[in-house]
């Protein structure tokens, strides 16, 4: 059984991360991934470019990059 609860290994568990671009969700699939699961980062780009402001605040756009950022670290 693995840590999340699973009757399988941790490497034939597959676990589906939202990705936000913020510290929480990253360090989260990076401890995932550092425990051996096969984990997939996901993100959701619900508004419009037109809409939001190039801020550093939540669902700036540039979350959407960083998350991908994490996503792409090995």
């Amino acid at each position: 059984m693995n840590s999340l609860g699973f009757n399988k290994s941790e490497k034939d568990t597959k676990v589906v991360v939202a990705m936000s671009g913020g510290v929480d969700s990253s360090v989260a699939a990076v401890m995932l991934k550092k425990q051996g699961y096969d984990v997939i980062g996901i993100t959701l780009k619900l508004y419009s470019n037109s809409s939001v402001s190039k801020s550093k605040s939540c669902c700036a756009g540039v979350d959407i990059q960083d998350a991908k950022n994490v996503a792409l670290k090995k």
